[in-house]
């Protein structure tokens, strides 16, 4: 147990372990419910001392206080992709927001394009091998930290051992920050009758044995409850949250058909409660591996019956999606929304599924849209685009011309807007022009 006193050589508290970043530097923290709290804290109380420290992330979970306006100067975040804890920083100025497809991010790492002089992370405590496991997160998180100057890892014993590529050995690491505190946790609310009738269209097709990809929320969490007569589902997703519980233990998802790491479901992370994490402990049902892989289109297209189930903020009359801002402001991330619909159009009998609600602002605004906001990002492209589903039904567009694509979406909007959404599309040339009748 050489390793061992490696270990004990390196231990120190979060005050020692973070008064080696200097000014100028760039700092990876590791995101979601493997947020290292400890260390970012005692990273904000060496504010005065610090100018012009990026801090590079994925969706991290707490309070993000380095955006905060009394440290500006200090840290400025660059956001891969926005949290709520973020939002209003990158909105006003005092953060940044990156666009890029989730599987290509650790390649900015490994060719040095986005150096890392640091990388915070938290991990389980050592096995009798010296190897930490990235638990709830292997995300970029493993990769950053092998491409980074210098690795401080929080040792936690609340968080799980997750079994894959997901161990980082304690010669990896420069400084450990032993700590005892629960993980931070994301609580779904509860699906409302809208969220049930878009999941139960989402669930209409899905095959059995399809191997799926699922996000978090209350509409994904609506699919599963909706798949309980389904037989040998399986699981590639990025992230997958508590609703895959239920699911797994009835035997509904147990990977049987799947045709790459069959009986395996495989993930880059996940974001749920204390429930979840004692699911995956130790569980040889699950398999964790970077994001680099797990979104990679080649690999995921490997699954057979993929079903990729993505969300969005609007869809245009001609399938254009905008998942990642509103006008102009950035909301949230490209994520792995591309990198699944690909991956699942070219698996065979997949499907890529856009999933929305018919409105937005109490039901004032449709989401299915004559044309983006003004400053919108398009996502996923229109010819990207195989399924877009609403309460209102489901609209298939891919191989479909601008008229057939117009009349689909029409008719899976809300009702109250389908005759304002035909007029443009009749403005537009997109429908054949209204015949006005002779008199």
């Amino acid at each position: 147990m050489q390793w061992l006193n490696e270990y004990l050589e390196k231990r120190t508290t979060a005050e020692e372990a973070v008064r080696e970043i200097r000014s100028g530097q760039t700092v990876y923290i590791h995101p979601g419910c493997a947020t290292p709290e400890d260390l970012v804290t005692a990273l904000l109380a060496r504010s005065r001392e610090l100018e012009d420290v990026d801090i590079i992330h994925l969706k991290t979970l707490g309070g993000a206080d380095y955006t905060r306006p009394e440290y500006e100067g200090s840290f400025r975040a660059v956001a891969l992709f926005i949290g709520d804890n973020v939002r209003q920083a990158v909105c006003e100025g005092r953060a940044d927001y990156m666009p890029i497809f989730l599987h290509e991010i650790e390649g900015l790492f490994e060719s040095g394009e986005r150096p890392l002089d640091f990388v915070l992370m938290q991990v389980s405590p050592p096995d009798k091998y010296g190897y930490m496991s990235l638990g709830v997160g292997i995300d970029c998180t493993l990769t950053a930290a092998r491409h980074a100057t210098r690795v401080i890892a929080e040792v936690n014993p609340n968080m799980p051992r997750t079994l894959g590529q997901s161990f980082l050995h304690i010669s990896e690491v420069h400084k450990v920050v032993e700590v005892n505190h629960k993980l931070p946790e994301l609580h779904s609310e509860p699906a409302n009758e809208v969220q049930r009738r878009i999941a139960r269209n989402v669930a209409s097709l899905v095959p059995d044995g399809a191997t799926l990809q699922l996000g978090i929320g209350a509409v994904p969490d609506a699919v599963l409850t909706c798949l309980t007569h389904h037989r040998d589902l399986g699981m590639h997703t990025e992230l997958f949250s508590d609703g895959v519980i239920p699911l797994i233990e009835s035997g509904v998802m147990n990977g049987a058909q799947k045709t790459l790491h069959q009986a395996k479901l495989v993930a880059g992370f996940v974001l749920g409660t204390r429930r979840l994490f004692d699911f995956i402990d130790d569980n040889p049902l699950f398999e964790f591996h970077p994001i680099k892989y797990v979104n990679d289109p080649f690999v995921i297209s490997q699954n057979r019956r993929m079903v990729a189930i993505n969300s969005a903020l609007q869809v245009d009359l001609t399938g254009q999606v905008c998942s990642d801002s509103i006008g102009t402001k950035p909301y949230s991330g490209f994520g792995g929304q591309v990198d699944f619909v690909r991956g699942a159009a070219h698996s065979q009998g997949g499907k890529p599924i856009i999933a929305l609600p018919a409105t937005a602002k109490g039901g004032t605004v449709s989401r299915i849209a004559p044309i983006l906001d003004p400053g919108a990002g398009v996502v996923t492209s229109r010819a990207d685009v195989h399924y877009v589903v609403t309460e209102y039904g489901v609209a298939y567009l891919h191989g479909k011309t601008l008229r057939q694509r117009a009349e689909a979406l029409i008719a899976i909007a809300d009702p109250k807007f389908r005759d304002s959404l035909s007029e443009f599309a009749h403005q537009a040339r997109y429908l054949r022009p209204k015949l006005i009748p002779v008199s």
